[in-house]
């Protein structure tokens, strides 16, 4: 779900035979300099497995322990990440504030506000095992409240920043523009399982109408760049081979939605009077079935094009995360409605969606790792290019 983008040319670098660990660099502490926010989305990635597997409708042996494990990875990811990005900030201040300020980057500026999230969900519903359900809902309301308040600032300053300073040529729309603006809809869709944790009365209240104002804003802002992206597709077709994964991202506002819709249409009765309550619940399954169709026929669009464009070469990017975490919400989105709706066809869809999303992502992770042990993946790269492994 990413791209590396530091410097307009990529930067050459003598290896070190005699070293295997992060031998493409030419020094250990070389691995902080160009770490953008992009990375997040190996955090995205790993909790929306977990995520995804603590709501599938069908009982497979040992997958909550699974998911519960997952979780915890991404929980130390997060950790480790956020560790070594305050290192990059601290370091190399100058690199880090040009990714705002590049067409490409930018938009990843989306990223860390879903990891949070991402990583607060899987903490009420898999950490509670843990550490007690009050921790969880304490971890999963700060978790959640910085991952929102960066959200709305994403999604206002990233597209205020492409119309005002972004030199945007027509063919220059992808899937990533969506990044910026998809967080305000994490939070609506996260935002509904701290909803019966909140007090009753005027703060449940609050929380629900501002989940719903946020599913609004996410929803007519991806409208607006998806159409974008399909018209980009149509004029000026696929473009560079390690952009083409991020086609995916486009099933992230749509999965997303129909899983917020579900989840705020199943809490909406304890903050809302009738008949709007009865309303919500209503809206989930009226919204979500359409929405579930078009995600479908995306995905099945986005695998075409990724198919023709392996067929001739697509090289190992960060860009392949976005195999993951869009895929995720779907499965959480066709589980939400196979729950509500009692449908064994929906059952089977959440079940085989969660194979690819499990198979997209041991291939993805596996790769990420080698890329990062060896180095390559930190290295500065030219734009719409990533390291080849």
């Amino acid at each position: 779900m990413t791209t590396s983008v530091a410097s307009p040319h990529r930067t050459h670098h003598r290896r070190h035979p005699t070293r295997w660990f992060l031998r493409d660099l030419d020094r250990p502490a070389d691995v902080f300099r160009n770490l953008g926010p992009n990375w997040y989305a190996s955090v995205m990635g790993t909790g929306i497995v977990a995520n995804a597997a603590a709501v599938i409708p069908v009982h497979v042996p040992g997958l909550h322990a699974f998911a519960t494990a997952v979780w915890a990875l991404a929980s130390a990811l997060l950790v480790a990440l956020t560790a070594a990005w305050a290192v990059h900030w601290t370091r190399h201040r100058d690199i880090a504030r040009r990714h705002a300020h590049n067409p490409v980057m930018a938009h990843f500026w989306g990223a860390p506000a879903m990891a949070l999230m991402t990583v607060g969900a899987g903490t009420l519903g898999l950490g509670r095992d843990w550490i007690g359900t009050t921790a969880a809902v304490r971890v999963d309301c700060v978790l959640w409240a910085a991952g929102t308040l960066l959200g709305l600032v994403t999604c206002v300053w990233i597209p205020y920043l492409a119309m005002t300073e972004h030199e945007v040529a027509a063919d220059s729309a992808f899937g990533g523009w969506l990044m910026p603006v998809v967080p305000p809809m994490v939070s609506a869709a996260t935002g509904a399982g701290l909803v019966p944790h909140v007090a009753a009365g005027q703060e449940r209240l609050t929380l629900l109408l501002a989940c719903y104002a946020m599913f609004g804003i996410s929803l007519f802002a991806g409208v607006v760049v998806i159409t974008q992206v399909w018209g980009r597709l149509v004029h000026h077709k696929a473009g560079p081979a390690s952009m083409v994964p991020t086609l995916w991202i486009v099933l992230g506002p749509l999965g997303q939605s129909v899983t917020a819709a579900n989840a705020l249409g199943t809490v909406a009765h304890l903050g809302l009077p009738r008949p709007y309550a009865t309303g919500a619940a209503v809206f989930g399954v009226l919204y979500g079935v359409p929405a579930w169709g078009f995600a479908m026929m995306w995905l099945a669009l986005a695998a075409r094009l990724t198919i023709r464009t392996a067929r001739t070469r697509m090289p190992f990017a960060l860009t392949w995360w976005s195999f993951t975490f869009p895929v995720g919400t779907c499965v959480t989105g066709t589980c939400a409605l196979a729950l509500r709706l009692h449908s064994d066809a929906l059952d089977a869809a959440a079940l085989a969606l969660y194979v690819l999303l499990l198979t997209a992502w041991v291939v993805v992770a596996v790769r990420t790792l080698r890329g990062s042990l060896l180095g390559t993946l930190f290295l500065a790269q030219a734009p719409a290019l990533s390291a080849e492994r």
